[in-house]
This record gives C-alpha cells, structure tokens and sequence, in this order.
C-alpha cells in the first residue's frame, strides 16, 4: 500500500480554552482531489495549515510523504503550493512578469521558469494577456493568474481555497478543468476548499465535512448523497407555514421514506421510486385542513442536501 501524500493522526488544535480542531484523522492520497469543506467557523482553515505544515498542533501528527513536516520544513514547503481565496498579485507588472517574479522568489533555474511559464500561461488561456499590465486584466482574468502564481514551482501538493468566486460559467469551467488536470494528468494532489457544493461535487475525488471543529465524514461525493437516502428526493411546498409541522407529523409515519424533514422552507424526503409514492404521500398531507401543495419537484439528492443535512441551516460568522 502506497505512503498517503497526507495523512493527520489524532490532530488537535487548541487557543486557549477553545478548542478549534478535535482529533482530526485524515489520509489523503497521491493524484486526487481532496474537497474539505465546512461552515464558516467549522475549523476547516486551522485544519488546512496543520495539514500542509504551516501550524503547529497542539497535540497529535502530521506526516506530508511520510515526514514531519517540522524536521523537513524547508523541503516540504517546495513540494506545496497554495492558490489563496484573495486575489494576490503585482498590479504594475505584467502577467509574464508577475510569474518571473514568483519564479524568483523560488530560486527557480532560468530555464525551468520559462518553461514552467510559458506552458502555465497557455494552459490558463492567458497567453494574448502575457504582455499586459495585471491591473488592466479584468476580475475573471486575475483571477486565472492569481491561480497560476501558486503552480510556478511546480508543486507536488496544491490547496486551492476558492478558487472560483465571481466567475462567469465559462471561466469557471476552464478552471474546474484546469484543476482536473492537475489530479488527473500532472499528478498533483489537490486540496479544494470550496462552498459551491456542485463544485465540490464536480471535482472532488473524496470529500471530508468538518463542523465545530470535528471531522463528520469523509468518503465519496456519490457515497455521501446516498448516505442520506437512496433513491430520489422530494421537495414539496405548502400555501400555509403553519402547516408543515402536522403534514411533517404525517409523513414520519409514512412507510419506506426516510430523511423526512423540513429544509429551506420545504417538505422534503427521501425514498426509492418516488413517482410510484407520490400519490400516496399527497393524499396522506392534503387531508389536513386547509393544506395546499403549491409547488413540487422530484430530483436526486446534491453534495448541498448533505453538507446541511449534516451541518444544519444556521448562518455562520
């Protein structure tokens, strides 16, 4: 069995009384996409930096190829790249040079910058843009070199933490494939943070779900949706807030449905082969007084229906 790319053993992470990370156990392995999501405050970025060797747990082991990171500090950090949320680069230069630039800062040889450059740029799309100042580029396009500035010395581990926020679809796409590659084709082992839950869905090989500082799942997106009830889901709107709680009642007793609760302001279920039930189950609600179904869909279940299936629907700070 391969050495995983990383691999957490009983993580902790505390200041001062508040515990932020709770025995964290992870193992992520070689050329894959590893999504770690969580609610604001759920732990996930104290979690990310123990992981790639940027922070040090208050209790617990953290091995990146199989080595402490804090005894190979400086040979672990050449093997990392981290593409940040906030857009990070130099305005007054151009895109080529923003990437000489960061390719100095790595000590990168010459010639293995301007090849590293020059295929990064074409395989980003930005190649009529090389010339260009990055503050003439619009948010789409920094965005795109933002991206490429953590890949120019060639890193074995990518954490990209958001990288889509105010794409168009089109640029989007480019960036989900571009980071598909990175797994799929280079190699690389790439950690997503993301709270596009189709994103998640879309890239991610595994997907771990932390909250309050705990690790609740990790397993396959298509595993996870499934873990919350086979088959389809459906979402079933009444004219009457005040009645979902009796028509909820009624369903619970429903046979074969499974996950029956209320979420964003809808009845909603699980159960195989819903077009077979769905007469039942209107007939056993719209026998309450006064009950309506406004609206209804049939559709099976997201990455989304199990990150608030499992985090609930509270706002986070």
């Amino acid at each position: 069995m391969s050495t995983p790319v990383i691999e957490t053993t009983s993580l902790h992470k505390n200041y001062g009384d508040l515990e932020a990370v709770k025995d964290l156990n992870i193992k992520v392995e070689s050329a894959q996409v590893f999504g770690f999501l969580g609610p604001n405050g759920a732990g996930k970025s104290t979690s990310l930096k123990m992981m790639v060797g940027l922070l040090k747990p208050t209790s617990g082991d953290v091995l990146i190829n199989g080595k402490d990171p804090a005894k190979h500090s400086q040979e672990l950090k050449a093997k990392i790249g981290h593409i940040p949320q906030d857009i990070v680069i130099w305005e007054e230069l151009t895109v080529e040079e923003n990437l000489w630039y960061m390719a100095s800062l790595y000590r990168i040889p010459k010639d293995q910058a301007k090849a590293s450059i020059d295929r990064l740029i074409d395989e980003i799309q930005l190649e009529d843009k090389r010339k260009a100042r990055a503050k003439t580029l619009s948010g789409g396009l920094k965005r795109r070199l933002n991206i490429i500035l953590g890949l120019v010395h060639e890193p074995d581990i990518v954490v990209c933490d958001e990288p889509t926020p105010g794409l168009d679809p089109q640029s989007r796409t480019l960036v989900w494939e571009f980071i598909l590659d990175l797994a799929k084709k280079k190699g690389k082992t790439v950690i997503l943070t993301t709270h596009f839950m189709e994103e998640a869905d879309r890239l991610s090989d595994t997907v771990a779900i932390i909250d309050h500082g705990k690790l609740l799942v990790v397993d396959t997106p298509e595993n996870l949706k499934n873990s919350i009830g086979e088959g389809d889901l459906i979402e079933i709107k009444l004219n009457d807030d005040d009645l979902y709680d009796e028509a909820l009642a009624r369903l619970q007793d429903y046979p074969n449905l499974d996950n029956v609760g209320i979420y964003a302001g809808n009845l909603q279920v699980n159960c195989l082969n819903a077009p077979s039930k769905l007469a039942g189950i209107l007939n056993a609600i719209e026998a309450i007084e006064g009950l309506d179904v406004v609206d209804m869909k049939i559709r099976k279940a997201t990455l989304e229906d199990v990150f608030i299936h499992l985090t609930g629907r509270e706002l986070r700070e």
